[in-house]
């Protein structure tokens, strides 16, 4: 098992607003670098999609806690197998998030997929930071 994290950032809204829009997977696409995802299919509670390099990746929801916590988990088919935990804390009248992934992959693999996903992890921290600046 490896744990990947992104870094925290601080978002300008309340945790209630950040889990509305994260907790429909639709609005994932908009988080994601639009250079390196390809055959995007998005519903509410489930969504598929191709990164560089021809990998496919699955989430759907496990576990919804309004407003502070999001887990999704890979679907069949995905090149990895993992959950992924949004969390939502409020601070100071903001929200802090951060992502944080629980892959189940041996040390090989884990060296080879850490580096882009924890790349892709702070991608995503940081476009919600845009989005609620």
């Amino acid at each position: 098992m490896a744990t990947i994290e992104s870094n925290k950032v601080q978002l300008n809204t309340d945790p209630a607003t950040v889990f509305g829009f994260v907790s429909d997977l639709n609005n994932l696409i908009t988080l994601l670098p639009a250079d390196k995802v390809s055959d995007w299919q998005g519903g509410d509670t489930q969504c598929s999609f191709k990164v560089s390099g021809g990998y496919k990746i699955g989430l759907a929801h496990k576990a919804l806690e309004a407003p502070h916590q999001i887990v999704l988990k890979s679907t069949e088919g995905s090149a990895l197998k993992f959950d992924l935990d949004i969390a939502l804390n409020a601070a100071n009248g903001c929200t802090e998030a951060g992502l944080v992934a629980n892959l189940d992959v041996n040390p090989f693999m884990k060296m080879m997929v850490e580096k882009p996903l924890k790349n892709l992890f702070d991608y995503i921290a940081h476009k919600l930071a845009q989005r609620y600046p």
